[in-house]
């Protein structure tokens, strides 16, 4: 079952990793520009997301996609320079594809999310990260009847564990009621993973983003007191951090709602592919107060607030101090 689906996503991150890491390389200022939100993106956003798609609507045209970019700059005049940037970085990929083609595979992840099937793409989660040269991940997922049905996370810059060549990120996969897998980012045999078994709070290792505006880090620091934790937190850009609790590097992942933007919910891009391999590896993904994450309600999650992953074994505790700090 979705092994057509499962093969189509696989290879398509594999390619868009390919093209980000050339980018990274080589990415200058002219390459990224700001949108309304302040956020950026860059040439490698815009072509991870022409990749995919193109692939994506050649083996499986009848789903919609829900992709965070869209092509609208690209189209004004005033950005032809940078329409380019991203059409070579294409080419390297699919060759002599029209500039044309590669604007309408970026528009094609408009979707609203309401279909009863969809993909949802990000193309780089953790732009700031893959900016400073840090981690980043190419995130798909196949979400049907409001229920994730794969997920497929590339990291180029993180090794697998344990590494198996020099300088080669991991693709982590898994489907719904199967286990979670790791392969190198060339291809070869992949590996199942399993969270850690870490049950005493003491024991944990915590992961939150490198950026306070994606969480509170004050309010990890009171979590981790409450709990007893003494190991320093890892702090990194991205999906990575589904991908370090689904390998068993760390025990928990926390996403606290921001004071200043208390009612900011999550888009399903940024979580989709990472909430399934953690729970296919073993762990539970939930939202501050312990409820099911909900991926009915279209592009953003409505009816959640911030996430909470862990290894299952302390998942109970970890919400109880979240709550404690997130409703003082």
């Amino acid at each position: 079952m979705y092994e057509k689906e499962l093969h189509t996503a696989i290879e398509a991150v594999r390619q868009a990793c390919g093209l980000c890491r050339a980018v990274q390389h080589t990415l200058v200022s002219e390459e990224t520009i700001q949108k309304k939100d302040r956020s950026p993106v860059t040439v490698a956003d815009y072509g991870s997301q022409a990749v995919i798609n193109a692939a994506l609507i050649a083996a499986t045209p009848g789903i919609p996609i829900v992709a965070e970019e869209d092509a609208r700059a690209l189209r004004n005049p005033d950005n032809r320079e940078l329409l380019a940037r991203v059409a070579g970085y294409v080419r390297t990929v699919v060759p002599d594809t029209a500039d044309g083609d590669i604007l309408d595979a970026i528009d094609a992840g408009i979707h609203d999310g309401t279909a009863n099937r969809f993909w949802t793409l990000d193309p780089i989660d953790g732009t700031k990260g893959f900016i400073r040269g840090g981690q980043y991940a190419v995130a798909l997922a196949l979400i049907e009847n409001g229920r994730i049905a794969l997920g497929v996370l590339g990291c180029p810059n993180l090794a697998c564990s344990p590494p198996v060549e020099q300088h080669v990120g991991c693709i982590l996969y898994a489907v719904r009621g199967g286990g979670a897998f790791e392969q190198s980012e060339e291809g070869g045999d992949a590996r199942a993973i399993s969270v850690d078994s870490v049950a005493r709070s003491q024991d944990l290792t915590f992961c939150e983003s490198v950026e306070s505006g994606h969480t509170s880090h004050d309010r990890t620091s009171q979590i981790a007191q409450k709990l007893g934790v003494a190991n320093p937190p890892v702090r990194l850009d991205s999906q990575c951090k589904y991908a370090l609790v689904a390998r068993g590097e760390a025990g928990v992942y926390l996403r606290l709602p921001s004071r200043k933007e208390p009612s900011y919910r999550q888009r399903i891009w940024d979580h989709a592919a990472g909430v399934l391999i953690v729970q296919a590896a073993g762990g539970i993904v939930s939202d501050v107060d312990g409820s099911e994450l909900d991926f009915t309600t279209g592009r953003c999650m409505e009816k959640n607030l911030g996430i909470v992953a862990s290894n299952a074994r302390v998942h109970a505790m970890v919400v109880e101090a979240v709550m404690s700090v997130v409703k003082s």
